[in-house]
C-alpha cells in the first residue's frame, strides 16, 4: 500500500524566491527601507499563512535574497549601493519573522474557529 503523497511545497520556495529579488531589487531602486519591510513582510505573511508549518523557512527564503541582490547591484551595476544600506538589508529579516510567523498563527486560528473547537 502506498502512503499519500504530502503536496509539495517547490512552487512555493520559488515563490518566496521571487518575492525576495523583488524585495532586493526594490532595496537597491528606491533605497526606502520601511518599503522593503513591508515587501519583506506581505509575503512572509501571505505564505506563512498558506504554509503554516517551519514558517521560518519563508524568512530565510525571501530574507536572504536582500542582502544577496545588495551584493550583486555592488559588483555588477554601476549603481553603488552606500555602506549603511548594505548592513540595513539584513534588517529585512525582522518584519519577516513577524509577518511569517503572524500569518502561521493566523491561519492556525482561523483552522480552529472553522472546526469548531
Amino acid at each position: 500500500m502506498q502512503k499519500p503523497r504530502k503536496p509539495s511545497d517547490l512552487l512555493f520556495y520559488i515563490l518566496a524566491s521571487l518575492f525576495g529579488i523583488l524585495a532586493g531589487w526594490a532595496d537597491v531602486k528606491i533605497g526606502d527601507l520601511l518599503f522593503t519591510a513591508l515587501l519583506v513582510l506581505a509575503p512572509c505573511l501571505l505564505l506563512g499563512a498558506l504554509r503554516p508549518s517551519r514558517p521560518w523557512r519563508w524568512v530565510v527564503v525571501i530574507g536572504v535574497f536582500v542582502p544577496i541582490v545588495e551584493l550583486l547591484a555592488y559588483l555588477v551595476m554601476t549603481q553603488k549601493p552606500y555602506r549603511a544600506q548594505i548592513y540595513e538589508s539584513f534588517l529585512a529579516f525582522l518584519p519577516g519573522i513577524a509577518g511569517a510567523y503572524g500569518g502561521s498563527l493566523m491561519r492556525e486560528v482561523i483552522d480552529n474557529l472553522l472546526q469548531g473547537k
